[in-house]
């Protein structure tokens, strides 16, 4: 199906869009609230788990690299708000207690995973599937079973087929993107500036960073392929792992120099709004040419979906918006883009 340049993408529609158990996926990971990082433990080490072909684990199992992952990245970044405070029954209160040994031994300690045993069943488990509004992921990946220690975690045929799939390498990258960029907005200093200021891209080394320290964040295939559901910007087809990618100008800069005007004359083309992963032979096949009604609807939707995301993703947009008058919400997308064609 061809979108339209006045699609507005909800996160309904982002899925209805490909309606498969990968995008339902990138809804849990992408687009979920944030106060905690525990969603991408979860996810990771659901990912580890289904690679191995394990439909079903103990959930002490399932809790070994959920606790191991959030005591190793505590270490370095926050896996919370620098401005809130954590109880001493919170869980990462004692994985910060228990991340020198954990480091030093390699392994979670006993009293780690007593933890993320104790709190996963009705914290991070119980909330994976949530969306805002109150709805539910149209797929679920996983289900608990027994009570106490003995509880089994049963994977899904859908959380299986998952890393099988077209889409399964990209997976992986993908949320750990998305897992450096909300640990950095927890970060004292940089998550201020990065919530106030959205983030940049450096097209040199092709990567997300941010504007205070100019640090790499996240590459930007793996922060906006999820997005645009892993597929080129310009032919539409799968992004796949041993494919070439480039980030795609989608309004070339040739436009300007050919004295073509783009509804603003000091438009910043080198930002995330303009900028989306393409194959390599497209985006050369491409060129100079200026962009087709499709690929613009394309952009607009895949926009829009990242404004469906927590911060700083969506705050830069929300900046490309408001600078121009507009509000700063998903459904100005098909204006915004409307009004560069125009110009």
């Amino acid at each position: 199906m061809v979108p339209t340049l006045h699609s507005i993408l909800s996160c309904v529609e982002f899925y209805s869009s490909h309606p498969t158990p990968t995008t339902a996926w990138r809804l849990a990971v992408l687009m979920g609230a944030n106060s905690r990082t525990y969603k991408f433990a979860l996810g990771q080490a659901l990912l580890e788990q289904a690679r191995a072909g394990r439909a079903e684990v103990t959930l002490p199992e399932l809790a070994r690299p959920y606790a191991l992952a959030l005591a190793t990245r505590a270490v370095a970044m926050p896996q919370a708000p620098a401005s809130g405070e954590l109880g001493q029954r919170d869980f990462l209160y004692i994985a910060r207690q228990e991340s020198e040994a954990t480091l030093r031994d390699g392994h979670p300690t006993e009293r780690l995973i007593d933890a993320a045993t104790r709190t996963m069943p009705g914290m991070v488990m119980e909330k994976f599937h949530n969306l805002a509004g109150g709805t539910q992921l149209p797929t679920r990946f996983y289900e608990i079973r027994g009570r106490g220690p003995r509880r089994k975690v049963i994977l899904t045929p859908a959380m299986l087929g998952l890393v099988g799939g077209d889409d399964g390498p990209a997976l992986d990258g993908e949320l750990e993107a998305r897992w450096r960029i909300v640990e950095s907005s927890f970060a004292a200093g940089v998550g201020r500036s990065l919530i106030t200021e959205g983030v940049a891209v450096d097209l040199a080394s092709g990567t997300v960073i941010d504007k205070l320290r100019r640090r790499s964040l996240a590459g930007v295939r793996e922060a906006l392929g999820g997005f645009q559901h892993n597929r080129c910007q310009i032919c539409d087809e799968l992004l796949a792992p041993d494919t070439a990618v480039a980030v795609d100008h989608v309004f070339p800069f040739s436009l300007m120099s050919r004295g073509v005007p783009l509804g603003w004359a000091d438009l910043d083309l080198d930002s995330i709004w303009n900028l989306a992963p393409a194959h390599a032979t497209c985006n050369g096949a491409k060129s100079n040419r200026p962009p087709t009604p499709e690929e613009v609807a394309r952009l607009g939707q895949r926009n829009a979906a990242i404004m469906r995301s927590p911060h700083p993703l969506k705050r830069t947009l929300e900046l490309t918006l408001q600078a121009r008058g507009y509000a700063g919400r998903p459904y100005d997308w098909p204006l915004f883009l409307k009004h560069v064609l125009a110009a």
